[in-house]
């Protein structure tokens, strides 16, 4: 040990970065000097961190490096330990270094140590039961492993991490978890038809709370906020949209043979703040009779000027080619399933596997308008009426940057339904930041010149996320009647392509 120590700092240092950071701590117990060089040795740790996780975008202040390893240390530990009541108790720290390491991950989704990290951990189903499968959600659906958390904040945090994850959690139960029940007679005949006879999966529980009616109200901004109206995610709520999603897209991928690729299937991918990256332009630039490209006007060209000024201070990065999916039951079955019994306010709805409509949308998006921070909500003012120049929402606690409110224009088309009027609408709405710092979309359809849908939704993984928009939709009157559903929206690319000439339709479906 003698020699270890005559050598110089320089050489040590690049010794001890050679290590695992787990040992580390054991190293500097070995003797005072070796705690003297390693306790407070930023550089160091630093340089450990580097080797190991992705460098983070450093803000004002730069992370304190030791503190860093330390907690990564243990929640290593944690997801390599077997014990699964060990996990479980350890969900909040757990969740909160999950978000730091992956808001701090590097956009190239290839080459993020991070993500890698997290993904082999999360190949064990043990952690995936511990720390993914822990909202109120899996109380009923979930596995003998699979318990939900003990308090409301943990549930949300299980529910955020599983929405993070990406890939929805929807296993075939064991034969002993079968219903052998038969299905309500005062339900409709299409669910009349079938003796629920098979295994309950996790997408019929989630989908009892996307269609329960109950949830879309003025507190949750008919969206996947809490009941509270101070617009905070809802991640429960989030949870269940994606798995019904999830298993809708799926179905509709195997019987598409192949032609609709899968989608959420790679962990944890596109779940960083940024990782949106735009697919590369397809189409060639369009040319007159004799070849050559066009000359535009000077009103076109003042447009695309003021356009394209628009776009360079909108920070969410809204124009350009999105790709939605919007789910329904039919609205005898969604009517039936509401309101055909009465049941205690706090009570939950029976699961339900009435198969739903799936539309796949392209929709065109373009900036219009861009306000400052903290003005009004959609409601408080007209299409293109006076502003009321406050959300009245407490920011009190808000973390970071204020970002605008940006609005948008644009039109949707059906990719395998022209044929349905319900498809095929302008569209508008706003971006903004919610008081907790979520990116909150809303959404208007307009059908011949009247508005008809409405959505609220949530980008899972914040601002320019490849993941996407997670929401509900609705009547733009809110009844309470219905219709209303799940919706998701991400995008594909910043070009505004031209349908007839583009071969995306055919791509998708």
């Amino acid at each position: 040990m003698s020699s270890l120590l005559e050598l110089s700092h320089e050489l040590l240092h690049c010794i001890f970065c050679e290590i695992e950071p787990a040992d580390l701590s054991s190293l500097s117990k070995t003797c005072r000097a070796l705690n003297s060089y390693v306790k407070g040795n930023r550089l160091l740790h630093k340089d450990l961190y580097m080797r190991r996780y992705d460098e983070p975008r450093i803000g004002h202040v730069e992370p304190d490096w030791e503190e860093e390893i330390q907690k990564l240390v243990q929640l290593e530990k944690i997801l390599e330990c077997e014990a699964r009541d060990s996990k479980s108790a350890h969900l909040q720290f757990v969740a909160e270094r999950i978000n730091r390491l992956i808001v701090t991950a590097s956009t190239d989704r290839g080459s993020s140590l991070n993500l890698r990290m997290l993904s082999e951990y999360f190949n064990d189903t043990t952690n995936i039961d511990a720390f993914l499968c822990a909202s109120s959600l899996f109380a009923r659906a979930g596995s003998e492993h699979q318990n939900q958390a003990p308090t409301p904040e943990l549930r949300q945090a299980s529910a955020k991490l599983h929405c993070l994850f990406g890939v929805p959690i929807d296993p075939i139960p064991s034969r002993s978890s079968f219903s052998r029940e038969r299905p309500n007679p005062l339900l409709s005949p299409a669910s009349c038809t079938r003796l629920q006879s098979r295994p309950l999966q996790t997408h019929t529980y989630a989908r009892s709370k996307v269609y329960d009616l109950r949830q879309y109200n003025d507190g949750t901004l008919w969206g996947p906020f809490t009941d509270d109206g101070s617009q905070r995610a809802d991640w429960e709520k989030v949870e269940a949209i994606m798995i019904v999603l999830g298993f809708n897209l799926n179905k509709f991928s195997e019987r598409s043979d192949g032609r609709w690729p899968r989608v959420w299937h790679k962990p944890f991918v596109g779940a960083t703040p940024g990782s949106y990256i735009s697919l590369a332009p397809t189409i060639a630039e369009p040319t007159d009779k004799e070849g050559t490209a066009p000359t535009d006007d000077p009103a076109m060209l003042r447009i695309r000027e003021l356009a394209l000024s628009l776009d360079a201070q909108d920070p969410y990065g809204i124009s350009g080619t999105w790709m939605r999916v919007v789910c329904f039951l039919d609205y005898n079955d969604l009517y039936a399933f509401n309101f055909s019994q009465r049941i205690p306010e706090d009570a939950l709805r029976d699961p339900i596997d009435t198969e739903e409509a799936i539309r796949l949308i392209k929709i065109k998006l373009q900036v219009t308008k861009i306000e400052p921070p903290g003005s009004g909500d959609e409601d408080e003012y007209a299409e293109d009426g006076d502003e009321s120049g406050s959300d009245g929402m407490d920011w009190s606690g808000f973390q970071g940057e204020r970002l605008p409110v940006v609005h948008f224009r644009g039109n949707s088309r059906s990719l395998h339904a022209s044929w349905d009027p319900n498809a095929n609408s302008r569209i508008r709405g706003t971006v903004r930041q919610t008081p907790e710092g979520e990116i909150r979309w809303t959404t208007f359809s307009i059908f011949h010149g009247e508005e008809r849908w409405r959505s609220e939704g949530i980008q899972v993984g914040g601002l320019r996320s490849a993941r996407g928009v997670l929401g509900n939709w609705f009547d733009k009157d809110y009844d309470m009647h219905g219709p209303a559903g799940p919706t998701a929206f991400w995008k594909i690319t910043d070009e505004m392509e031209d349908d007839k000439h583009g071969n995306t339709p055919l791509a998708y479906y």
